[in-house]
């Protein structure tokens, strides 16, 4: 056929470097616009890779690893709690200012409450075991149930918790404040101390090992409303969810009824958790009960199903 032309060899040239062959060849560089490659990722780049997919689709941690860390950190919540100094005359005048205050807004029923209950000595008594252990019972319970049911939930789950108590203990150490039934004046009743019941590490025997003026916020408050909207937005069944609503609302009527917290500590407690969403929401990108129940990494990819005859083994038509 001949030599090959001056215009054939110019495009044989341009083939071999568009296929990267040749001596001369210069390859298109890595991540150029036409997609014909990609640049390898950093460290940083796929450490960045790693926290956006931990944001979407938050890991359940391990077992041990969990336990160890919600141990470690009561451990330091209850030595920061109880190393807050005991400034007595500071905290009996932020229980008067708080009284005060509740009184001029018409809501200080505190008293009210507490006497009239006082006098019901079945009911009050139950209501001091409920403040000294449903506190840790349920939060615990709730805990346990998100990490087995709603794994993909549960580390935001747990992040505004955990958020919730440290914005606690700034208040217990900047906001010391005597509860109701150790104001001064106040005249309410130390439903613990006048039954015998151990409804309140700060009473009885147990106050020497407790912040006594540790009361605002209300982290009974905070923590069962944090169980209580756990419970609302995730169970199944409507009774379920019903109990949710109602668990911080009776939280409410056993610390005003014992005496534990004023009105005014349970917003506070409010407030909290309130941040702990916000933060929750900030760190994750989208509400907690919002993201996947699984994380993305435990979801099972369900098996390609085939139509029965092609597992068969194939039937010759020349049998005879």
């Amino acid at each position: 056929m001949g030599e090959p032309t001056e215009i054939q060899q110019a495009g044989a040239r341009r083939a071999d470097q568009a296929h990267g062959g040749g001596s001369g060849a210069r390859p298109t560089p890595p991540g150029s616009p036409d997609g014909s490659a990609r640049a390898p990722r950093t460290r940083t780049e796929a450490l960045r890779d790693r926290v956006r997919d931990q944001r979407r689709s938050p890991a359940r941690p391990r077992i041990w690893f969990e336990l160890s860390l919600i141990g470690i950190s009561y451990w330091i919540y209850s030595i920061v709690r109880n190393a807050v100094p005991e400034q007595a005359s500071i905290a009996q005048k932020h229980a008067s200012w708080i009284w005060h205050l509740e009184q001029n807004l018409g809501i200080a029923v505190e008293r009210s409450v507490n006497h009239a209950v006082d006098g019901v000595g079945w009911l009050i008594t139950g209501m001091n075991y409920y403040y000294a252990t449903l506190h840790f019972v349920i939060t615990i319970g709730v805990l346990v149930w998100l990490y087995r049911r709603h794994p993909g939930r549960y580390v935001a789950a747990r992040t505004v918790l955990f958020v919730t108590t440290a914005i606690a203990l700034v208040g217990f150490y900047f906001f010391p404040l005597a509860p109701p039934r150790l104001m001064t004046d106040g005249g309410f009743i130390d439903t613990v101390k006048t039954h015998g019941t151990w409804g309140s590490m700060a009473s009885g025997p147990a106050a020497h090992v407790s912040n006594q003026y540790a009361a605002m916020p209300s982290m009974h408050i905070g923590w069962s409303m944090w169980c209580g909207l756990a419970i609302f937005f995730l169970a199944r069944r409507t009774w379920v969810r019903v109990l949710g609503l109602l668990y911080p609302a009776a939280t409410l009527v056993v610390i005003v009824s014992t005496a534990n917290h004023f009105w005014m500590d349970a917003v506070g407690g409010e407030l909290c958790l309130a941040v702990g969403f916000l933060s929750a929401r900030w760190i994750y990108h989208e509400w907690v009960y919002k993201l996947p129940q699984v994380p993305a990494r435990e979801t099972v990819e369900e098996p390609i199903t085939v139509p029965e005859q092609w597992s068969e083994p194939a039937v010759s038509t020349g049998r005879r």
